[in-house]
């Protein structure tokens, strides 16, 4: 095949199309209230970990793939990230077991955290300065538009059932086939880290700072993740919605990210250190607003405002995480980041379960709440930080 320029189109909706699958592997969430009949010896939690053991696998991703890398090269590792996705993906259309499916769950998310750093280190091969920045933009709303698009196909396929819901990755076929005839990767794909190398030697060292951050993430993510699993559970019972409601319901979460994302700089210009708060009181107001919605417009409006404070306080972290990060060490630091969060994904379903148990009645409303209060902890923490740093620079 003729070789693709890297500056035409084609090329970089090859390359930009494997980020539309980073964020696919909880959309089948909304289908959870479906699945509880048919695992009668399994507990609602164990179920809804169905949604976030993916995350585990991501992690066990990220830390095999360079190593992988090394073994068969960058294309090569990106490409099996994509075969595991899409036979793992697939699998529950047809098995019935727990278990099995438990597994295909988790190599789902290991297949995705093959090439979930490689989505955005590729464009640096191919682009620099204002034209890398403008793909790097375009590769962060790609994660989100991919989970609005397959959340809403999700509502659609569900008429047929929870199986049928799972044919949603087979959009890793195409995408398999798109980047794998078009992109072609320099041959002496080192020549960027080299020249970078002897003045920027990467270093893998965290601080306090590193930890504190890891540590926010993974609870801000414990007490998020319940939009995703406990929704369902909590719009049925309370008779708010039905599944293909709640599957876009689940995709105003997503859609909302992008135009807030897209105003963030704006934003931070203006407010600052206040961000954080801002963005933790808007999650702690959406979560309770869930919790304890009566109609369905509530429930739109109250996503809606959960979606934004998340959509703020995200990358605020992230600014944040870029500058406390020991010089050199700010690749590790994200690296450590992404873990504890995928961490926190994963263990959401028990937390939050074994929380709204202990101190509420086991229900979806008992649950969310609690993921509220949660969350309202760590505003109350960000308010302190806020200070902290106020009177720092005075």
């Amino acid at each position: 095949m003729k070789k693709v320029n890297p500056k035409s189109g084609l090329f970089k909706v090859a390359l930009l199309s494997i980020s539309l699958l980073l964020m696919i592997a909880p959309q089948i969430s909304s289908v959870l209230p479906l699945m509880y009949s048919s695992f009668p010896g399994v507990s609602r939690a164990a179920v809804e970990t169905l949604s976030t053991i993916p995350n585990i696998g991501i992690v066990i991703g990220l830390i095999i793939s360079p190593f992988l890398i090394k073994l068969i090269g960058t294309k090569n590792t990106v490409i099996t990230g994509l075969v595991i996705a899409l036979l793992a993906g697939t699998y529950p259309m047809y098995a019935t077991g727990y278990t099995t499916i438990l597994i295909s769950r988790f190599l789902l998310g290991a297949g995705i955290g093959l090439f979930n750093s490689l989505a955005v280190s590729l464009l640096s091969k191919f682009y620099q300065g204002d034209e890398l920045s403008s793909m790097l933009g375009f590769q962060n709303s790609m994660g989100s538009v991919g989970a609005a698009i397959f959340s809403f196909c999700v509502g659609l396929l569900a008429v047929n059932g929870w199986h049928a819901t799972f044919a949603i990755y087979f959009a890793a076929l195409p995408i398999l086939l798109l980047f794998g005839f078009v992109v072609k990767l320099p041959s002496q794909s080192q020549t960027v880290d080299t020249e970078a190398q002897p003045a920027t030697k990467e270093e893998n060292k965290i601080n306090g700072a590193v930890i504190e951050i890891a540590i926010i993430m993974f609870f801000m993510y414990v007490f998020f993740m319940p939009m995703s699993f406990k929704l369902p559970q909590l719009a049925t019972s309370q008779k708010l919605a039905s599944v293909s409601q709640i599957a876009f319901v689940s995709s105003v979460v997503t859609l909302i990210g992008i135009p807030v994302g897209m105003c963030y700089g704006l934003l931070k210009k203006k407010l600052k250190d206040l961000i954080l708060p801002i963005g933790l009181f808007l999650q702690v107001a959406g979560l309770l607003a869930i919790a304890y919605a009566v109609n369905l417009p509530m429930l739109v409006v109250a996503v809606i405002v959960l979606g934004a404070g998340f959509g703020l306080s995200v990358p605020y972290i992230f600014n944040w995480l870029d500058e406390a990060a020991p010089k050199n060490s700010v690749n590790f630091a994200t690296t450590i980041t992404l873990i504890l969060v995928n961490i926190g994904c994963a263990a959401s379903p028990t937390i939050v379960n074994w929380l709204g148990t202990t101190f509420g009645g086991g229900t979806p409303r008992s649950d969310m709440t609690m993921a509220g209060i949660g969350m309202a902890v760590l505003f109350c923490y960000s308010i302190v930080h806020y200070f902290q740093l106020k009177k720092k620079h005075n």
